[in-house]
C-alpha cells in the first residue's frame, strides 16, 4: 500500500493535483493577457514608466492601497467580482463595471504576485500593483481605478 501525506493523498497524486492547479492558472493567464491592453509602450526601455517621481506620487491617492481581496477591489472599481480561479498560489476574478473590464488577480504572498508578474512580462503590457494584488484592464482605464486603489502602474516588456 502507498504511503499517504498529511491530506491523504499518495505524494504522486498531490504533486500531479497541484501541476493541474499551476496548469489550468498559467492556461488562464494567457488567454487573459493575450485579450489584455498591449497598449502604448511609455516605458523607456528599463521596465520603468517615463512619469517623474512626483508625477507618479501625484497620480496615486497618497497611503491609500486597497486590501489583497478580490471582492474589495471590485466594489471599489464599481463592479462584481465573478471569481475564476481558486487556487494555494493566487485568486482570479473579472468584474464588468459601465467603464471598463477588469481582471483582478490576488495572491496570498508577494512572492506569488512577483513570479507572476515575471511570466507576464513575455506579454506586455500595462498593470496596476499593490500589495500581492495585481488589476489588468485597457490602459486607458488604469488610472481612473488607480485612483480608488492605489498602486502603481507597471509597464511590462514584451518579446516582439
Amino acid at each position: 500500500m502507498p504511503q499517504r501525506g498529511r491530506t491523504g493523498r499518495t505524494p504522486l497524486t498531490a504533486g500531479l493535483s497541484r501541476l493541474g492547479v499551476c496548469a489550468g492558472g498559467l492556461a488562464l493567464f494567457s488567454l487573459a493577457t493575450a485579450c489584455g491592453g498591449g497598449g502604448e509602450d511609455t516605458s523607456e526601455g528599463n521596465g520603468k514608466s517615463s512619469k517623474s517621481p512626483a508625477a507618479a506620487a501625484a497620480s496615486s491617492a497618497p497611503g491609500v492601497v486597497a486590501p489583497a481581496k478580490i471582492e474589495v477591489i471590485a466594489g471599489l472599481a464599481g463592479c462584481e467580482a465573478e471569481i475564476r480561479v481558486e487556487a494555494d498560489e493566487l485568486r482570479e476574478g473579472v468584474c464588468h463595471s459601465d467603464r471598463a473590464d477588469y481582471r483582478i488577480t490576488t495572491f496570498p504572498a508577494e512572492k506569488y504576485k512577483e513570479a507572476w508578474l515575471d511570466a507576464a512580462r513575455i506579454y506586455g503590457g500595462k498593470y496596476l500593483v499593490g500589495p500581492q494584488w495585481v488589476v489588468s484592464a485597457e490602459p486607458e482605464h488604469l488610472a481612473s481605478v488607480q485612483r480608488k486603489l492605489g498602486g502603481t502602474v507597471r509597464q511590462l516588456q514584451g518579446t516582439s
